[in-house]
């Protein structure tokens, strides 16, 4: 298990040039903190996913963080990243079963499901690796009702969706392909091998079809944001999706073009903050 502290997780998260630190960098200290300890152990489970070794070994690694969430929920956490998170949980009384969808998502990667999923499955994946995280940080934010959740579903949905759509072949490198098979049967596209499917002439019909469901993924969010009651607290989740609004227009300007790789750069993302904060004072 890595060692990180909330100091390193800040570093290695404004040096990933990840859209989540600027975020999380504008909140007060104790949430911010929280999201951090989050962060570190969403990041450390999806390195076990992406990185070398066996699906037997990644497993394990996966059931010895289960093991640890049992730990900090019984408040005597044994790592690095799991006593910041024990403090976070204990704080914020963060749901443990979000963090146990997270790794079961990611054991979906590990055994190899994600090539060509149904659409019901693919939703489910993005509901277990992405909005997991949306649905932790709600009791940080402070607002945890039901239109709440129902608003982090969405908009999880919405970012999941997305970096599927911009990492289509760092994806297909791991030998998984996510554009449901109801997009590449109705695009013609006959195979589920994710370099063929890439090369077929019909896939970016395919992709435009995911991006369809993602652009209606975002309609969806902003209908539920209007229904909250307390919509200035969601704003590091506005900020969010502000970013994450940028990276699908610029992925869907021109379509597929392999070899191609959006980013939002910190300073468009302190933008899209300011906008944001300005618009929830106003």
């Amino acid at each position: 298990m890595a060692s990180v502290t909330g100091t390193a997780v800040a570093r290695d998260v404004r040096r990933a040039r990840s859209s989540f630190y600027v975020a999380m960098r504008l909140m007060p200290a104790e949430r911010r903190a929280a999201m951090f300890a989050i962060y570190a152990l969403a990041r450390a489970l999806d390195d076990i996913a992406d990185g070398p070794g066996s699906p037997d070994e990644k497993r394990m690694a996966l059931d010895a963080w289960r093991a640890e969430l049992a730990a900090i929920y019984d408040g005597r956490p044994t790592t690095p990243i799991g006593k910041p998170l024990a403090t976070a949980v204990a704080r914020f009384r963060l749901p443990r079963i979000e963090f146990e969808n997270l790794i079961l998502g990611l054991e979906t990667d590990i055994d190899g499901a994600m090539r060509a999923p149904t659409l019901s499955d693919l939703d489910l994946y993005c509901r277990r690796v992405a909005t997991s995280i949306g649905l932790l940080a709600l009791p940080v934010f402070g607002c945890d009702g039901p239109r709440e959740r129902f608003f982090a579903e969405r908009l999880g949905l919405a970012m999941q969706l997305t970096n599927i759509l911009r990492d289509i072949e760092e994806d297909a490198a791991r030998d998984r392909l996510y554009v449901p098979r109801e997009f590449l049967r109705a695009a013609g596209v006959d195979t589920t091998d994710p370099s063929h499917a890439l090369a077929h002439p019909g896939f970016p019909e395919a992709w435009r079809m995911l991006r369809d469901h993602t652009d209606a993924a975002f309609a969806q969010a902003r209908t539920a944001l209007a229904a909250c009651p307390k919509p200035r607290r969601l704003w590091p989740a506005l900020v969010m999706m502000g970013v994450y609004g940028r990276v699908l227009r610029a992925v869907g300007a021109s379509g597929f073009l392999p070899g191609e790789r959006v980013r939002i750069g910190v300073a468009a993302q302190l933008w899209v903050a300011v906008q944001v904060l300005v618009s929830a004072r106003a």
